[in-house]
């Protein structure tokens, strides 16, 4: 931690409170304790606002999930109890209340995600920079340098503008995801310069390299309504199993489905997982069968790969072609009970195999950050410095997908922001 000497607090003046960062959690933090009565400095390097958040969902921003605390809880991986007093302070129901009562309508879809009705992130980055400019919450675009301190408490952030005074420091400056929107673990930095630790960051819900050449015969192809399977082929167990979207790639699989599968492989040794991809999961066995046969009904006469075309994607014919081990140019007429179980096989377990994650950059979420056995879980302030306080993906809290991370920005950096200014008045 750095030291600066000659900051006199005047307990005439008002408390000021310096965020470092400027997305969900940052602008959540600068919010509450303006709110709360502190004379607020957003510190943001980027010249835009929430830059993370208007690409976040593919530009929809599943801004929260419409879920009950023990819910909530339940989608946290990473030290959920830590987060009890966060959430009491901040809820989901808060998060939802916070953007309607500011013209941004959301709605609800599958899995209890919430988005905003226009489908528009930057609508929800618009919104939380609104709050800031009507509480008046001073904007500095500068990158912050260092936290500074005297006698064990903070007193002012340097920054590339010059130095900012301060009684209290929040540091949300994200992971080490999506460096290209700010995120260049600086937070790191500053809390390893207050003395402390670090738990090692890893990527949290991030695409996979798979094992598979066909994969990138598929490169673009985004499937919907398919059920995936996370297999650990070391055990026989299945880690993860849920229904929705994914998507083809260069490089292997990626989209919401492939993002939750990552965040259950907690050993990523190249070869161990298998991505097992049910094409038709509202379908019985029976009812596949009874539909592959009305389609070979009417494509008789044709050869085995030229009568898929209601069944499959175009890219994908090829592929199950070859993994079911039909002849592609057998009349379709021919085709045996026993071949066309294999073509059920196929269209039942479309298997892939994990070589390894895509690198943390492109990573969704940071796991690991600051320990959280350093700080106040009711406050979220520092144990070692006095008035520095963390929230949002720095922390070593991650969640699954489905906006329970965003929800983590939110609650630590409104509790984050809030106690700053309380421990700021507490002091001035």
């Amino acid at each position: 931690m750095n030291t600066m000497s000659m900051i006199n607090r005047d307990s005439d003046a008002p408390v000021r409170v310096a965020v470092i960062g400027g997305g969900a959690a940052g602008m959540m933090a600068a919010v509450a304790a303006a709110q709360y009565g502190a004379q607020v400095t957003l510190i943001e390097k980027n010249a835009i606002l929430g830059k993370k958040i208007r690409i976040t969902g593919k530009g929809r921003c599943n801004v929260t999930n419409h879920c009950d605390r023990d819910t909530f809880l339940a989608a946290v991986q990473s030290n959920p109890r830590f987060l009890y007093s966060a959430y009491a302070a901040w809820s989901c129901e808060d998060t939802m209340r916070f953007f309607e009562e500011r013209g941004v309508p959301l709605k609800t879809e599958r899995g209890a995600r919430v988005f905003p009705v226009s489908d528009r992130a930057a609508d929800i980055a618009e919104a939380l920079r609104a709050a800031l400019k009507e509480l008046r919450v001073r904007i500095l675009t500068a990158e912050a340098a260092a936290i500074l301190s005297e006698q064990g408490a903070v007193c002012g952030v340097r920054t590339t503008a010059g130095v900012i005074p301060c009684d209290c420091a929040v540091v949300a400056t994200g992971g080490v995801s999506y460096p290209g929107t700010g995120s260049t673990g600086d937070g790191y930095r500053f809390a390893e310069a207050a003395g402390h630790t670090i738990v090692p960051p890893k990527p949290s819900l991030v695409p996979i390299e798979t094992e598979e050449p066909w994969c990138r015969d598929a490169m673009g192809l985004s499937l919907r309504n398919v059920s995936v399977k996370l297999i650990d082929t070391q055990s026989g167990k299945t880690l993860f199993t849920d229904f929705g979207e994914m998507l083809f790639t260069h490089f292997g699989v990626s989209g919401p489905l492939i993002l939750s599968a990552s965040a259950h492989i907690k050993q990523p040794d190249r070869g161990r997982y298998q991505l097992r991809i049910n094409l038709k999961p509202a379908l019985s066995d029976e009812q596949l069968d009874a539909r592959i046969l009305r389609d070979f009904e009417e494509a008789k006469n044709r050869e085995f790969k030229n009568a898929l075309g209601k069944l499959l994607p175009a890219k994908l014919i090829p592929i199950v072609v070859r993994l079911c081990g039909i002849p592609p140019e057998k009349p379709v007429h021919s085709v045996t009970r026993a071949e066309r179980a294999a073509l059920m096989h196929a269209l039942r377990e479309l298997t892939v195999t994990f070589r390894k994650f895509r690198p943390i950059a492109e990573a969704i979420v940071t796991a690991g950050g600051v320990q959280v056995s350093e700080l106040r879980a009711a406050t979220m302030e520092s144990k070692k410095v006095e008035g520095l306080f963390f929230a949002g993906e720095v922390l070593d809290v991650d969640a699954y997908t489905g906006g329970f991370n965003l929800q983590i920005a939110f609650s630590t950096g409104y509790l984050a922001g809030r106690s700053a200014a309380e421990k700021g008045w507490q002091t001035a």
